[in-house]
């Protein structure tokens, strides 16, 4: 019993710091701060727990990653970054913490996060912003990339040939819609 009640005195303090300086930062927007932090928190135990496996396997970090690698696995982290955050094949994913709003773009959705604070919010947050995912996924191949590099290369190729084709998708539409019209815009114009 006298643990607990020096953690609650020693937390206490520690509680009230947390309150204001949430308050201080969210000037009463519902912002997950919590759920972030969780979030975080989730994050570095994945990326603990995986480094304490590749250190137990004995496998040796590579010394460098050559660039072409680093290249696959960038552009494989762009691709996989999006498609899970607006892909309406990866809706369910979005689904429990988020709303659809609409298309979004070529193949895209947008959709909103749907509550506001809390973990379901941080939570939608991660799932609708590439750019966060990009942290997530990165890390994925990264580890991938140390234990089973070949299986890593071939995941990142597909991804990697996924985001050259939309490329080439853009590039078809912008032809089939005049791009190279020799007059473009101008003949347009008197």
């Amino acid at each position: 019993m006298a643990i607990t009640d020096e953690v609650q005195r020693f937390g206490a303090p520690v509680r009230r710091w947390a309150r204001h300086q949430k308050r201080e930062y969210t000037q009463g927007e519902p912002r997950p701060l919590g759920g972030d932090l969780g979030a975080m928190g989730v994050y570095l135990g994945l990326v603990s727990a995986a480094a304490a496996a590749v250190r137990a396997s004995g496998r040796e970090l590579p010394d460098r990653i050559p660039p072409g690698d680093a290249a696959l696995l960038a552009v494989a982290t762009f691709r996989l970054a999006r498609r899970i955050a607006k892909d309406p094949v990866t809706s369910p994913l979005r689904a429990p913490f988020t709303t659809y709003q609409g298309p979004s773009g070529h193949a895209e959705v947008a959709e909103e996060v749907r509550e506001h604070g809390g973990v379901k919010h941080a939570i939608g947050e991660l799932l609708t912003c590439p750019f966060c995912l990009a942290q997530w996924v990165a890390t994925g191949l990264v580890f991938g990339y140390v234990t089973a590099p070949k299986a890593t290369r071939l995941a990142a190729l597909t991804m990697t040939l996924v985001a050259g084709s939309d490329v080439l998708q853009f590039v078809y539409d912008s032809i089939q819609n005049g791009a190279l019209d020799p007059g473009g815009e101008e003949a347009g114009v008197q």
